[in-house]
C-alpha cells in the first residue's frame, strides 16, 4: 500500500498495556501487510491512521499527519473528552469486535441470577435454610435496554430467545426488529416498565446521570440494574440509596464513575451490589483488527465508512 511518493501507509497503535499493544500491532499488521504498523513509544512520529484506546494526553501533539482515529472500544468518550483531540479529525468506532457475544453472555447470566433468585438461595445456603421461593414467570420480567445499537441488538436477541419481554429506550420512538423502542417523551414509561434495566448506551451529555433518584423511583419495586456501558450513566449515591430503601433489589455493575473502583467505595461491601472490573465485553484484537482494517481500506478508497462518530451526538 504505497502513496504516489512511494511512502508506505503508517498506522500507530496506542493502547495502555504493552502486551495488549503488541497483540494489536501484530493483528493489524497481519490484516494490512502493505502498511507499516508501529506502537506509539512516546516519541514524535508521523502516521496516517491511529488505532487505540485512551491515548496519552500528548498523543495528538506528538503524532502528526493523522487522517482519522479508529477507536478500539465501542465507546468514544475517552476520545471526545481528550484535551488534545483535533476538532476536525474523523473518528470511527469498533462496532462489535467480538464484544457482542461476551456482552450478551454477561447480561443473560445476571438476568438469570435475578430471575431465579440465586442470591437469595445463596443466603439461605449460608444459613442452612431449605425454603423454596417460588417462580416468577418470564412474562412478568420485562427487560429494558437503555440503548439499542449494535451491541444492544445482540443482547436483545439473546434475551428474547429465552422468552423474556424486551423493550428499549433510544432517541426516537419506533419498532425495531420487533422491539418496542421508546423515545425521550416516553422514557418515564420505559423506566416504569423495566423490571430488569440494562444500560448499554454511550456516555454523552444527554445520558450522563440518566439513572438517578428520579428515574430509579419510577422502576418497579425489587427490580434490578445491570450496567455494562459507562459508569457515568449512574449517579452512584442515588443507586446505593435506592437499594437501601428497597426500591431496587440490587445491581450488577461492570463499569464505574472512577476506575479502578477506589478503595473504601460503598460498592465494595454493599450486599446488594455485584462487581466485575470492566470485563463484560473485552475487545478481541483478532476480530477487531479485521473490522478496523476494513474501515481503513474504505477510507483509502474514498468509500463510506460505517461507525463514524457524530461528535454533536457523542457517538
Amino acid at each position: 500500500m504505497l502513496y504516489p511518493s512511494g511512502m508506505r501507509l503508517r498506522i500507530a497503535i496506542t493502547v495502555p498495556y504493552a502486551d495488549y499493544a503488541r497483540q494489536w500491532r501484530d493483528e493489524v499488521a497481519a490484516q494490512l501487510p502493505e502498511a507499516e504498523v508501529f506502537i506509539d513509544d512516546g516519541e514524535r512520529a508521523v502516521a496516517d491512521y491511529a488505532i487505540g484506546w485512551k491515548p496519552p494526553p500528548d498523543f495528538f501533539e506528538r503524532v502528526t499527519g493523522l487522517r482519522a482515529f479508529l477507536s478500539a472500544a465501542a465507546g468514544v468518550d475517552h476520545l471526545l473528552g481528550h484535551p488534545g483531540m483535533p476538532a476536525d479529525l474523523p473518528i470511527a468506532r469498533i462496532e462489535d469486535g467480538g464484544m457482542g457475544a461476551q456482552m450478551a453472555e454477561y447480561c443473560c447470566a445476571e438476568l438469570f441470577r435475578y430471575a431465579q433468585r440465586r442470591g437469595q438461595y445463596e443466603e439461605q445456603q449460608a444459613q442452612g435454610i431449605w425454603k423454596q421461593r417460588g417462580y416468577t414467570p418470564r412474562s412478568e420480567i420485562t427487560v429494558g435496554l437503555f440503548g439499542i445499537g449494535v451491541l444492544g441488538q445482540r443482547v436483545a436477541t439473546a434475551i428474547r430467545a429465552f422468552g423474556y419481554p424486551v423493550i428499549a429506550a433510544a432517541g426516537s420512538s419506533r419498532v425495531e426488529d420487533g422491539i418496542e423502542v421508546l423515545g425521550p417523551e416516553r422514557h418515564d414509561e420505559f423506566f416504569a416498565r423495566s423490571r430488569v434495566l440494562i444500560l448499554i448506551a454511550p456516555l454523552t451529555e444527554a445520558t450522563r446521570g440518566v439513572v438517578n433518584r428520579d428515574t430509579l423511583a419510577k422502576m418497579p419495586r425489587k427490580s434490578w440494574l445491570i450496567n455494562v456501558a459507562r459508569g457515568g450513566l449512574v449517579v452512584e449515591p442515588d443507586l446505593v440509596a435506592a437499594i437501601d430503601e428497597g426500591r431496587l433489589l440490587g445491581a450488577s455493575l461492570d463499569v464505574f464513575e472512577t476506575e479502578p473502583l477506589p478503595a473504601g467505595h460503598p460498592f465494595w461491601t454493599h450486599p446488594g451490589v455485584r462487581i466485575t472490573p470492566h470485563v463484560a465485553a473485552i475487545t478481541l484484537p483478532d476480530e477487531a483488527a479485521a473490522q478496523l482494517a476494513a474501515k481503513i481500506r474504505q477510507w483509502m478508497a474514498g468509500e463510506p465508512v460505517s461507525g463514524q462518530v457524530r461528535r454533536n451526538r457523542g457517538y
